[in-house]
């Protein structure tokens, strides 16, 4: 699968790339995400590390140094690609379902 055929996202991967913007390590991208969402996405070390392993795989993210306990990741060219196609997709999405909430096409009152 090229860049142009990247499947969609998860909000858990969305958030990942989000926060490491800048090298940050674990502790320190789950603050970033919970504070980039509000509160709203706390997520827990587990499912982070799962995510940074599949994301450093697809080469989404890079291991930008490590000092034997902390490791600081940082997004790759090609994480700043599949994150700006998601935000355009999500944009879209948005877009698209905002006929319902100016009224548009439907007969609710």
């Amino acid at each position: 699968m090229n860049e142009n055929e990247r499947a969609p996202m998860t909000e858990a991967m969305y958030y990942v790339l989000l926060a490491i913007h800048k090298p940050l390590h674990g502790y320190a991208i789950m603050n970033a995400i919970r504070e980039a969402s509000g509160g709203r996405v706390n997520m827990g070390p587990g499912t982070l590390y799962g995510i940074l392993k599949r994301m450093e795989k697809d080469k989404l993210i890079v291991l930008e140094d490590s000092d034997g306990r902390r490791k600081n990741y940082q997004i790759t060219s090609s994480g700043r690609i599949a994150f700006k196609q998601e935000y355009m997709r999500l944009t879209k999405m948005v877009e698209d379902g905002d006929v319902l909430f100016r009224g548009e096409g439907s007969n609710e009152k």
